[in-house]
């Protein structure tokens, strides 16, 4: 048997320890990406920290029609299919608007909000500034492999779409009686309209700001549509 001068020496040397969690960090980060990149994400840390319950229910690109599709790209991320997973301009934008100490607003892509949802945690504070560094990681991941279409997908499975409510088919049901597949350009534009804010919007019968809000990306939705700027979702 090896002396215990022997396996003490094997030992890393403490500084070089945090450079072994970081690979180990990093070779399972790339496995659970991988594992999603075909299976479902059956829950995220948001919806277990939801006491309000979780109601959701997966249903493939494919059935939710692409008016949903189409609206998130017009109220989030009208680059979707052009950046790399961060919008340069946005980010600063943001930060410019920020530091000028108007109201806090973010430039996260829809891939950087899809990384958070299913990988990381919401946060606020200096959560919300800690959670950064890993959602560039994870960012980078589902965009190498998973692709645009993926990355949507899994978006609108489990983005919050009102109280304990997940994904657009949940949404669809819950507000309009009807799948996602069925989805009205103004339904569509009223579902990303409370996207920001699901606890607090309304998308039956908006009011105020969400109204103006969902009018104006229902228009988007042909601007969309016209452009392009869906083509990497749907070739």
């Amino acid at each position: 048997m090896p002396s215990k001068s022997r396996a003490k020496r094997r030992k890393l040397p403490w500084y070089l320890r945090p450079f072994k969690w970081l690979l180990w960090f990093a070779v399972l980060s790339v496995v659970w990406v991988l594992v999603y990149a075909v299976v479902p994400p059956p829950v995220t840390f948001t919806m277990l920290a939801d006491r309000n319950g979780i109601t959701k229910d997966w249903t493939g690109l494919a059935n939710i029609d692409r008016n949903m599709v189409r609206a998130v790209i017009a109220a989030e991320d009208g680059k979707f299919c052009t950046h790399n997973g961060f919008d340069r301009e946005a980010i600063e934008q943001a930060i410019e608007r920020n530091a000028q100490g108007r109201r806090m607003r973010g430039g996260s892509t829809i891939s950087q909000q899809t990384a958070k949802n299913v990988f990381l945690w919401q946060g606020s504070g200096w959560t919300r500034y800690v959670r950064k560094v890993p959602e560039v990681w994870f960012t980078f991941l589902i965009e190498t492999i998973w692709g645009k279409r993926r990355i949507m997908e899994v978006y609108l499975n489990v983005a919050e779409t009102g109280i304990g409510t997940y994904g657009v088919e949940a949404g669809a049901q819950r507000y309009f009686k009807h799948g996602a597949n069925k989805l009205t350009p103004a339904e569509a534009a009223r579902i990303a309209a409370i996207l920001p804010l699901p606890k607090k919007r309304e998308a039956v019968s908006p009011s105020g700001f969400t109204r103006r809000y969902g009018n104006m990306i229902t228009a988007r939705i042909g601007q969309v549509r016209r452009d392009g700027l869906d083509g990497c979702v749907f070739r």
